[in-house]
């Protein structure tokens, strides 16, 4: 039997507000255990919730982005639930009017695009946290966590495989970072992933029975998390076993899911409008303040640096991947770099050097006015490309910038054709059987004499020229 896949995420977005969603303790990330906590975060008897401001334009700015609807009028309910990392014995969230309803992202995987579509994002308080490495038989409480303000956001089961969901999730990462809604730290928990996954036959309309994965830290251990998991649905439907909704965690040592519990069902928890804080009512002048300060999208900016710079729409899309990555780029073309080759550096350079040492492109040892005045060497060949790919290293480790180094390491290429000349005359000279090659419909041998001539010349050749003469001598 053939198998469809069929995914669903819920994505929990902690958003950068400097207080917590309905006190005012803070919410930085690293204090001792226990001490960024209020009343109300600890549940005092007594202590009431107050709305966070910034929350709330937080997740406007997120609906705005995705093209949803604002909901003018939301409610928060009463999730009840009892675990230890919870004081009050219920989390204060958004079911049945949320803030955000609707809306899509647009993944690319392979060559294709599709449009996830999304079903809400709710604002809610974050739990705390149980602590199991200190302590011998027993866990502790953090509370530091708790009441940490939460854009939790939900799709709809529109994806069909791993590299689907892996997408969509780096897509939204990306998006909330681009416009600040949120800091992108996933070791951190500021952005964590619960996936839905269920299979069914083939052309079946009715969905399977899910499993979800929580608490999904990183892309490569979603991707393995989705892969194992479908296996194992398939598995044991074939061994004529039925699946149960359950929730269950992912070992990255052993790569495999595992039952943490039956998965409950919304009236589980035993929704109810919470009596302490009145509906969240949003105004159109709140919501044409947030969208007047909505940074260029990453779309539009996409399609303005195709007609901009008259760059493919493939560069315009990876160049606009991070906002710093667009943002260095623009910084190298308006440093007098021209707008193809800053492109190619930064796509293929400066980011397998970033890779390499794991930096993020704001932190480029490399200063995008210092990737200009290399290009620019490369454009009125000073240098041709193999040497700028030397001279770059050099910048990456001294912080020189080009025209020192080119003078330093001798790298300035001779642009003299009479000189080449006379080198080509050598070459050909020396290498007859090539020549002969050549001449006899081997292409490959003109390749040959060109590496002969770049030798000889200690690289410090005009490639182009080489190739200019070469063609003529041999013609």
């Amino acid at each position: 039997m053939q198998w469809e896949v069929v995914i669903g995420l819920e994505i929990h977005t902690q958003l950068s507000t400097q207080s917590k969603i309905f006190s005012a303790a803070s919410t930085a990330f690293g204090a001792a255990p226990n001490t960024q906590t209020a009343t109300v975060d600890i549940a005092l008897p007594g202590a009431l919730p107050v709305m966070n401001r910034a929350a709330v334009d937080k997740a406007i700015r997120f609906g705005l982005a995705i093209g949803a609807r604002i909901n003018r009028k939301s409610v928060f309910a009463r999730k009840n639930y009892f675990y230890p990392d919870l004081p009050k014995g219920y989390q204060i969230s958004q079911f049945e009017l949320p803030v955000v309803e609707g809306g899509a992202i647009t993944i690319r995987v392979g060559d294709e695009d599709k449009v996830i579509r999304l079903t809400r994002a709710h604002l809610e308080e974050d739990a705390g946290k149980s602590v199991h490495e200190d302590f011998h038989g027993m866990s502790g409480i953090d509370l530091n966590r708790a009441g940490t303000p939460l854009l939790e956001i939900v799709s709809e089961p529109d994806m069909r495989s791993s590299a689907e969901a892996v997408a969509y999730a780096r897509a939204l990462h990306s998006l909330v970072t681009w416009i600040g809604i949120c800091d992108g730290n996933m070791q951190e928990g500021s952005f964590r992933c619960d996936v839905n996954v269920s299979v069914r036959p083939k052309g079946q309309a009715e969905f399977g029975t899910r499993r979800e994965i929580k608490n999904l830290n990183s892309f490569k251990f979603m991707e393995q998390a989705i892969k194992y998991e479908v296996q194992w649905q398939i598995g044991e439907i074939e061994d004529g076993r039925k699946i149960q909704q359950a929730t269950v965690l992912f070992d990255p040592d052993t790569g495999e899911t595992r039952m943490m519990r039956s998965k409950e069902d919304a009236h589980d928890y035993r929704y109810f409008p919470d009596p302490d804080l009145p509906p969240l009512v949003i105004d159109e002048a709140w919501i044409e303040r947030v969208k007047s300060e909505l940074p260029e999208l990453p779309e539009a900016m996409q399609a303005r640096f195709e007609a901009q710079y008259g760059i493919p729409a493939y560069d315009a899309r990876m160049l606009t991947a991070t906002k710093e990555t667009a943002a260095y780029y623009e910084a190298t073309v308006a440093a007098g770099a021209d707008a193809k080759l800053a492109g190619n550096w930064i796509m293929g350079d400066v980011s397998a050097a970033l890779n390499r040492e794991e930096r993020d492109i704001a932190d480029s040892p490399v200063a995008p006015a210092q990737l200009a005045g290399l290009i620019r060497r490369v454009m009125d060949k000073t240098v041709n490309n193999k040497s700028a790919k030397d001279v770059l290293r050099a910048m990456w480790e001294s912080g020189k910038d080009a025209d020192a180094l080119i003078d330093e390491l001798g790298l300035k290429q001779t642009t003299d054709s009479g000189a080449i000349e006379a080198l080509v005359d050598e070459i050909l000279a020396a290498n007859a059987a090539m020549v002969a090659e050549f001449r006899a419909g081997k292409e490959k041998a003109f390749n040959a004499l060109v590496g002969q001539c770049m030798k000889a010349a200690k690289g410090k050749a005009d490639p182009a020229t080489i190739n200019e003469i070469l063609r003529r001598k041999l013609s």
